[in-house]
């Protein structure tokens, strides 16, 4: 059984695609890379050939087979894609794997990036106006001005209730740090875990991406506003850093150091979002990728909760969440 998943592990390395939908994505982009294409992106806005951070990165893995990607290859791509050839009509590498990597980073990254709108006060005037804007406008699952560290435990053992491999990357911090959902979406799961302690699992609007954020808090892990179904924007606080969890009594703190398992899948077929066929990726490098947007934070008073300092408009919330 052992060598059979090995097998099933090493095919899907390989950049392929079911019948009917894409069974497994091995993300190996660095955040220098990320945000690379993600400049380009940005800065070719408002020009003659605006360009896609996605179509960059799926270009520029084609070429390399998805590993070893680099900040010169995503140059590459974007003078590939300002050409009169479309991608998927390259020669060789390139044209034959393009559309897998796009769409398999699509699901990825496709909510990290876009038109937004951020609310701030006139300093002469004391009024607010909303700023629009474009760029990344998801945000670090750290608030702004708290330490964190991280390193790259994916794919490590986990013994409790039984041996698995580790689905996420932890982030060591302070206890009670202010948790920020990373992009907007909808609350999908919010309780008790026996492995992940008090927990909260968001779905993006689009349906591609689950975060799912755990070992929050002892006695105070969410926002008190937060219900499953509630609608949440990029950036908005929705817990607090504990080490809550490896316990089948709830609101128990067994993990020995407090951390938040930061844990993020895809979802090609909603069958995969439950059972054999999950698909999480390795977020350690997105994690430092993100660490350049973080959102700031203030106590409000008279409670034990945090909010944003700065209000988001996500064109996004309106796009996919109205019936």
């Amino acid at each position: 059984m052992k060598k059979v998943l090995i097998a099933i592990l090493l095919l899907g390395l390989l950049p392929h695609a079911s019948a009917d939908y894409i069974h497994w994505v091995d993300f190996r982009l660095s955040a220098p890379v990320l945000r690379s294409a993600l400049e380009l992106d940005m800065a070719s806005q408002g020009g003659e050939q605006p360009l896609d951070w996605i179509d960059i990165l799926a270009l520029a893995a084609a070429w390399r087979g998805g590993t070893g990607v680099t900040v010169a290859d995503t140059q590459r791509a974007a003078q590939a894609l300002r050409g009169d050839t479309p991608p998927e009509r390259l020669p060789g590498m390139a044209g034959r794997y393009f559309s897998y990597y796009r769409e398999a980073y699509g699901a990825a990254l496709g909510g990290l990036a876009g038109h937004f709108a951020i609310r701030r006060t006139d300093p002469q005037t004391g009024e607010a106006e909303w700023i629009p804007a474009y760029g990344l406008k998801a945000f670090s699952p750290i608030a702004a001005g708290y330490p964190w560290l991280h390193y790259p435990d994916f794919g490590a053992q986990r013994s409790y209730g039984y041996a698995r491999p580790h689905l996420g990357n932890d982030i060591l911090g302070a206890l009670g740090t202010p948790i920020c959902a990373v992009e907007g979406g909808t609350v999908e799961a919010l309780g008790w875990n026996q492995y992940g302690g008090w927990r909260i699992g968001i779905r993006s609007f689009d349906g591609k991406r689950y975060y799912y954020y755990a070992h929050l808090r002892k006695d105070y892990p969410y926002q008190s506003n937060l219900k499953e179904g509630s609608l949440v924007t990029a950036g908005d606080v929705i817990g607090y850093l504990g080490h809550t969890g490896y316990s089948s009594t709830e609101n128990t703190n067994n993990i020995a150091e407090p951390h938040l398992h930061f844990g993020l899948q895809l979802i090609f077929d909603e069958s995969q979002k439950e059972g054999n066929n999950e698909i999480w990726i390795d977020c350690y490098e997105l994690i430092r990728f993100l660490a350049i947007n973080r959102s700031e934070t203030v106590k409000k008073e008279g409670t034990k909760e945090w909010t944003r300092v700065y209000e988001m408009k996500d064109p996004s919330i309106d796009q996919f969440s109205t019936p």
